[in-house]
């Protein structure tokens, strides 16, 4: 997965249904097992998480030819409580 891309939930996961579409926010080198990458995704509600690269697999549907957001792809991630500031000022628009 790359920032900015278009993720959509397999199963309900922080106060979303399944379906809901997400943005990935941020790619880093994954805790359990570093040859991978996980990711930190935010949701239309503002809920957020990191998800290991098996928990990719797990929650989110798998796309072939994944969508990304120019704009989301130059976020700079710097640390949640800026995360949720942005959110907030309305920089991380959902269209279902």
């Amino acid at each position: 997965m790359i920032k900015g891309q278009k993720v959509e939930l397999r199963v309900q996961c922080l106060g979303n249904p399944a379906y809901t579409a997400g943005y990935v926010v941020d790619v880093y080198k994954d805790f359990v097992d570093p040859s991978k990458e996980g990711v930190m995704v935010i949701f239309p509600n503002g809920n957020y998480d990191g998800f290991s690269h098996e928990e990719q697999g797990l929650f989110f549907c798998y796309d072939q030819h994944p969508e990304v957001n120019p704009v989301y792809n130059d976020y700079k991630f710097t640390n949640v409580i800026q995360l949720s500031r942005d959110f907030n000022k309305g920089f991380w628009k959902f269209i279902e």
